[in-house]
């Protein structure tokens, strides 16, 4: 059966291991790399990379580039992005009650 789930393709977008807590940092606003870093524990950077490059490939993060030495960079949410926080905020009320 070939359909589309609307579910699996919310998922397809935000439903990586570390998307979650990303995005939860960026409701904040702006972040470097760094400090997302920081205050996601255990996230290697290598997953955190990887995480970064999905949001922005998916149009939920925006990355901007700034030409100081050392390199800045900063990422922060689309307006789409802005979108899921709704979402996000249930999901936390969700898991403060259950889990």
């Amino acid at each position: 059966m070939n359909y589309d789930c609307s579910i699996e393709k919310c998922l397809n977008v935000i439903g990586g291991k570390w998307s979650f807590l990303v995005l939860r940092e960026l409701f904040c606003g702006k972040k470097r790399f760094g400090e997302l870093k920081n205050s996601i524990h255990d996230i290697s950077s290598k997953s955190l990379t990887q995480t970064l490059r999905h949001l922005e490939a998916t149009g939920i993060i925006v990355r901007e580039a700034y030409a100081t030495i050392p390199p800045t960079v900063e990422y922060e949410l689309t307006e789409k992005g802005h979108t899921l926080h709704t979402i996000i905020h249930e999901m936390k009320k969700w898991g403060a009650h259950w889990a």
